[in-house]
């Protein structure tokens, strides 16, 4: 008796422990998600990440410079869009039809290839860490889900083109047309934007200061996708 009384007991007490996790895992994920849907995204584990690995390298150094959407050229957000997500005003975080595509793809080709929409790369870059893993994937659908049902499209947007990296050191479109273009993010041409949008799936070796032919190749590729969907208006209709 005194033996089942004390498992019981323990028993009772784990799934207290575990219930108080559980609550401060949701309370803390969700008010820090709601706190982000206002409060400039300064810093992030990638950055973190990417100063500890280059500590020894005197000339390395963290660029990176938040502007509101607003100080940003369109021609940005429609590149993004079209080099990494065109269907980033419909979906509501996942892009199903890419993923089954990416699958089928993945299924017959050694060159993987990925779905991840911008609402997952957000979700990545602010509240994860960098890496593969079962786990990862499981917190990345988590926030996505958050982000999608407490941001706009518009700060979605906003905060990814804040954080992205860039090239070493270099993170979001201001920093980045600072540093290669020697002008502010909103006066970005076309062509500009594009080739920013080119590096931003492998920002240490597509190297915006000295683009290789395979950036110039894809950047006419990509200029012809923003001219076939055409600007992205980030907000509703009715402005709301």
């Amino acid at each position: 008796m005194t033996l089942n009384f004390s498992i019981k007991s323990i028993l009772k007490r784990l799934l207290k422990i575990l219930m108080w996790c559980g609550i401060f895992f949701f309370g803390s994920t969700i008010l820090a998600v709601i706190i982000y849907s206002r409060v400039p995204v300064y810093y992030t584990p990638l950055m973190l990440s990417r100063s500890i690995e280059y500590c020894d390298d005197d000339n390395f150094s963290t660029q990176k410079t938040w502007v509101s959407i607003e100080a940003i050229s369109p021609y940005m957000v429609q590149a993004v869009v079209a080099s990494e997500d065109n269907n980033f005003m419909k979906h509501r975080g996942f892009d199903w039809t890419a993923i089954e595509r990416a699958v089928e793809h993945n299924k017959t080709s050694r060159r993987l290839q990925g779905a991840s929409t911008i609402s997952q790369q957000v979700a990545k870059n602010v509240f994860l860490w960098h890496g593969r893993s079962y786990l990862r994937k499981g917190l990345e659908a988590y926030f996505t889900f958050l982000i999608e049902t407490f941001w706009s499209k518009e700060r979605i947007m906003e905060v990814y083109l804040n954080v992205i990296e860039a090239g070493k050191g270099v993170y979001g479109v201001e920093a980045a047309a600072q540093k290669f273009y020697k002008k502010p993010a909103a006066k970005l041409t076309r062509g500009e934007a594009a080739m920013i949008a080119i590096a931003l799936p492998n920002p240490l070796n597509r190297n915006l200061a000295s683009p290789s032919p395979y950036m110039f190749k894809r950047q006419s590729q990509i200029l012809q996708l923003m001219e076939k969907i055409g600007p992205i208006e980030l907000k509703p209709a009715d402005n709301k």
